[in-house]
């Protein structure tokens, strides 16, 4: 019996040296056509990347105390001045004629602080700066203000810098912060409450024991949650409150815990996930001013009286937070001057 290679070398030998190459050719190509029809091989399952927010940590070890029994601050003004008329040698005058009312903010907070579809700065503490701005200025003109977005970590180093004359950014009062920087009246009263998948079993704080629990780093979130003291919880500390929210939609963490505030904002973002459980901490909500400017501070704590009192304050509620998640509309904190 003859070889593969003998038998080919037969039938090729009669044939010219171009037609001895054509018909090599075609057994070539029908070679390879029948090796297309074999069954293809399956690459390897690999496991979808475990990659982390930039700046993510696993127990971070910068919090403040989380006193908050710090909330009394300057009285406004007998008067208030006319807005376009800032009193001269004032913070206030100097704001004036810069222009412009240079606030610190955060983006990412849905119903606070963030970035419209149209790309415009949105929510109750973005509403409740352009009410300063109006008092300065006049009425409002989106010209007026500057947006400076100030991490969650540097909020404070922010306004001791000045690099900012005013942040509001759901910022707890803290004794500890106010011995660094002033803060108006208290706007907002929140409260520390969890958000977990639909399906967890995790009903409260107290569940939180052999968790994997994320919060904004540099936060009295953070501080309160160690406060607990429950066995074997790891906490996560991360720079903006979306960077949670993405560690726990991709099964990085089992739960967040931060201000009601900023929870409910996340569960209008995504059907998945819900809060659970009481308000387990007091989060009173205030704006951060330099030391060096007591008269904007009494200045910014006339303008809340205002809102408070006029209807101002529950339209904006209602406008950026009550008609977006429901519920009832809390009442304005009352203020507490010092």
């Amino acid at each position: 019996m003859r070889t593969g290679r003998s038998l080919l070398s037969t039938l090729l030998r009669p044939l010219g040296r171009r037609s001895r190459f054509a018909l090599l050719g075609l057994v070539l190509a029908l070679v390879l056509a029948a090796c297309g029809t074999s069954t293809p091989v399956k690459p390897a399952a690999e496991a979808p990347p475990n990659v982390l927010p930039k700046g993510a940590v696993v127990n971070p070890t910068s919090a403040p105390l989380s006193d908050t029994s710090c909330t009394a601050s300057l009285p406004p003004p007998a008067t208030m001045p006319t807005p376009g008329q800032m009193p001269k040698g004032t913070f206030m005058a100097q704001i004036q004629a810069r222009g412009k009312l240079r606030v610190g903010v955060d983006q990412n907070t849905y119903l606070w602080g963030y970035r419209n579809p149209t790309g415009q700065m949105s929510g109750f503490d973005i509403d409740m700066l352009r009410q300063v701005a109006a008092a300065i200025f006049g009425p409002n003109d989106p010209g007026d203000i500057q947006f400076v977005i100030v991490p969650n970590a540097d909020r404070i180093q922010a306004v001791q810098k000045g690099q900012v004359d005013i942040v509001a950014e759901t910022m707890t009062i803290t004794c500890a912060r106010a011995e660094k920087v002033d803060f108006s009246t208290v706007y907002y009263q929140a409260g520390q409450e969890i958000l977990v998948p639909n399906g967890s079993t995790i009903k409260g704080k107290q569940d939180l024991g052999g968790k994997r629990v994320c919060a904004p780093d540099d936060s009295t979130s953070l501080t309160n949650l160690r406060a607990l003291d429950l066995p074997h919880m790891q906490l996560w500390g991360v720079n903006n409150m979306t960077d949670c929210l993405v560690m726990l939609q991709q099964g990085q963490v089992d739960a967040i815990s931060t201000d009601d505030a900023i929870l409910s904002g996340l569960a209008a973002q995504d059907p998945n996930v819900k809060v659970v459980g009481p308000p387990f901490s007091s989060e009173p909500y205030g704006m951060a001013i330099s030391k060096t400017h007591p008269d904007f501070t009494s200045f910014v704590n006339g303008v809340l009286a205002q809102v408070r009192t006029d209807g101002t304050w529950a339209q904006l509620y209602y406008n950026d937070i009550q008609s977006l998640i429901g519920g009832a509309a809390p009442t304005p904190p009352p203020p507490s001057y010092r």
